[in-house]
């Protein structure tokens, strides 16, 4: 008895194609399209590599431009928050209007902080 292939075909041609490719591939006879082909991957993993790049290099931008404008917030909001303060404990009346728009100052630009921050997350998620 016999083997006659996976499929039970008696023929020999159609089993030499594979074995001439199988003993081509095994002798190193495509080795022109594999190297085109690693070629091709190469360049295309080299293409994700620096869009990745960019993309860290903005945010680490975006991080560093939160980071300043935090700081400039705090630095221009710490005098004014130092004097309501100062003007609270020293017995200022709190119905005067220095006393009231500096607690109002002190609450809102915070609050649009906040506001922008949250605004900017919301956009960045979405």
């Amino acid at each position: 008895m016999t083997y006659n292939g996976p499929a039970g075909d008696s023929g020999g041609s159609p089993q030499e194609p594979a074995d001439r490719d199988l003993l081509t591939a095994l002798a190193g006879g495509n080795a022109g399209q594999d190297r085109a082909v690693a070629h091709r991957t190469r360049r295309v993993v080299m293409a994700s590599l620096g869009v990745m790049q960019q993309q860290e290099a903005g945010r680490r931008r975006i991080r560093a431009v939160a980071l300043a404008v935090l700081l400039l917030v705090v630095l221009g909001l710490g005098p004014l928050v130092w004097w309501a303060v100062d003007n609270l404990i020293s017995g200022e009346h709190l119905a005067s209007f220095a006393c009231q728009s500096s607690l109002w100052v002190c609450i809102f630009c915070p609050a649009l902080v906040a506001a922008a921050l949250v605004a900017g997350w919301w956009k960045h998620k979405g």
